[in-house]
């Protein structure tokens, strides 16, 4: 995994370059995740966009990332699935994530990934007036419009990348 205070920066100039206008929030690293994060920060958790990396499990290993709201369950078993054209897929784990992007869990962010990374952003996520988004670890996160999403050449917004929201 790499240097959190690197990983910062380098997320930073990757949105800097996409040149939207963000709010960069420090948060405790120990409220990262989203519900710790918005409960305490009072952020509402259907504005939060969590950004899953998730794999293939038979084949030629195959990687994408989706953004899908806080609120929200990844559809991993046929939205996901389909759009990869892979049989079996599940989440990946929290060492394959941080060896594919350098990233802890509660910090992934689509703003510093691999360029041969797909990534899919679920439709209700553009549709936000705000979206808070990971910044490439636990101790910040970016409060960015969705429009962002426009801007980064391999997003795909897929309709149907959730399952209905958490009870």
């Amino acid at each position: 995994m790499r240097d959190p205070a690197d990983l910062e920066r380098a997320v930073r100039e990757a949105v800097d370059r996409l040149e939207v206008a963000y709010e960069w929030l420090l948060c405790d690293p120990d409220f990262a995740d989203s519900a710790a994060f918005c409960e305490r920060y009072g952020y509402p958790l259907e504005n939060t966009g969590n950004t899953i990396i998730v794999a293939s499990r038979r084949g030629p290993k195959q990687y994408a990332a989706c953004v899908v709201q806080a609120s929200s369950q990844l559809d991993v078993n046929h939205t996901v699935r389909r759009l990869m054209g892979v049989r079996r897929l599940s989440f990946a784990s929290a060492e394959e994530t941080a060896t594919l992007t350098g990233m802890a869990l509660g910090g992934v962010t689509p703003f510093h990934l691999p360029d041969n990374l797909p990534l899919y952003v679920d439709a209700p996520v553009v549709a936000l007036d705000y979206v808070i988004l990971g910044a490439g670890s636990r101790s910040a996160k970016v409060k960015v419009s969705p429009a962002v999403f426009d801007e980064i050449p391999n997003a795909r917004v897929v309709p149907g990348l959730s399952l209905a929201p958490k009870p």
